[in-house]
């Protein structure tokens, strides 16, 4: 399924089935929009917006064209028996508030324990990105990262600590810029083992740690 295609498509996720309107009928949205705001969308530095948005909106939420599970489908098992952890942190984000579809900006830090394979590490960033370029709030966008590696790649572990700057709170309501959510996941054994979790927390640099 592709955003861009200019006809009526239907895409069924676990929950509904999300008819989308044509490319047309976005545009003419846009157009609606601009006029809600105040503007007119005939004058010159506006003609072109509509498609503009349009084609903007096919990056921002091509997330939902994409499969994080075939994603991490393909590992590599010449690892010598390394069964330590894994970790890639700051793997920077971009998200949409499904609230305001205000942006969220952040960084993801995820780490692993391997069992006999392990995924390229490039792979552990399109995940992110793959449920990032949806609307989201931080939570949820926190348990699919974490759920997918656990349940595709079978490790003994997974630890998924994300940060994030929610613009609907610094660009509007509040008017609060800096600030900064942090949420968590911590999965198999570094749900059960208070020491691993710290070991990892201390490895990407705990936000708490640098908050005291």
């Amino acid at each position: 399924m592709n955003i861009h295609d200019p006809a009526i498509e239907t895409e069924r996720d676990n929950t509904s089935i999300v008819v989308r309107p044509t490319r047309a009928q976005a545009e003419e949205a846009v157009r609606t929009l601009l006029r809600w705001a105040g503007d007119d969308p005939s004058r010159e530095g506006l003609l072109d917006t509509p498609a503009r948005v349009t084609r903007a909106y096919g990056d921002w939420f091509r997330g939902y064209d994409e499969d994080p599970s075939a994603m991490l489908q393909r590992t590599f098992e010449e690892v010598e028996g390394y069964d330590e952890m894994v970790v890639l942190r700051d793997i920077r984000y971009e998200s949409y508030c499904e609230h305001h579809m205000a942006p969220i900006i952040g960084k993801a830090h995820i780490g692993y324990i391997p069992v006999d394979r392990v995924v390229g590490i490039s792979k552990l960033a399109r995940v992110v990105d793959a449920f990032s370029k949806r609307l989201q709030v931080q939570e949820k966008l926190n348990a699919q990262i974490a759920r997918t590696l656990f349940e595709v790649l079978k490790p003994l572990g997974v630890a998924v600590v994300l940060e994030g700057e929610h613009h609907c709170m610094s660009t509007r309501g509040v008017h609060k810029p800096g600030v900064s959510m942090v949420t968590t996941t911590m999965l198999g054994d570094f749900k059960t083992d208070r020491g691993l979790r710290r070991e990892f927390m201390d490895i990407i640099g705990s936000p708490t740690n640098r908050a005291s």
